[in-house]
């Protein structure tokens, strides 16, 4: 975890900026911007939703949003790829038209560049593991691989990688079964 630089950047501070078609996220008061996500990332995502939609569509026990906005503190505000709630933990986490508390599931897909990497695999797992996600994607499309963190004892630690033929699954998802290459079918 870095040092604070001050002052730090605030969840309002965010909300005050305009709009100039980048994506802002504040971890710990020190702001990050990502540009538009390419088409590699964007085929991975959509693979993924529609993949949960389908199985939701069977087995009804929460709901997967993209690219929701997630306020877990006055400086900590983030823009995952994919969150997934249950039925239960939704009146938990959902204030108004924010979450605004750990959601079940949280994916990533990793961006090219080591900035992008860093702050998935270090700053953003650190911090969903902080405020409790439990469990934690990483989807990286140049790799072909998906990272499953699992929460345990106030961290995310990894627990499964799969890769190559390997079919996803987790516990958070009964009978959920996805072919990896079906996540990075072009």
């Amino acid at each position: 975890m870095a040092t604070p630089i001050y002052p730090l950047v605030t969840v309002e501070d965010l909300e005050s900026m305009p709009d100039d078609g980048n994506r802002y996220e504040v971890i710990e008061g020190e702001l990050f911007m990502s540009g538009a996500a390419g088409l590699t990332h964007q085929n991975a995502s959509g693979n993924l939703f529609y993949s949960f939609r389908e199985y939701l569509e069977t087995h009804p026990i929460g709901k997967v949003l993209a690219t929701p906005g997630i306020v877990f503190s006055d400086i900590d505000s983030v823009i995952p790829d994919l969150v997934f709630f249950t039925n239960e933990r939704a009146r938990l986490i959902i204030s108004g038209e924010r979450i605004i508390a750990a959601p079940d599931l949280i994916v990533e897909i990793i961006s090219p560049g080591p900035d992008n990497e860093r702050r998935d695999r270090i700053a953003k797992r650190q911090l969903y593991g902080r405020f409790g996600v439990r469990e934690y994607w990483i989807v990286d499309p140049q790799q072909r691989t998906i990272e499953v963190f699992s929460w345990k004892d106030g961290a995310l630690t990894q627990s499964v990688l799969f890769q190559g033929d390997d079919e996803l699954s987790s516990a958070l998802l009964p009978g959920f079964n996805l072919k990896l290459a079906r996540v990075f079918a072009v």
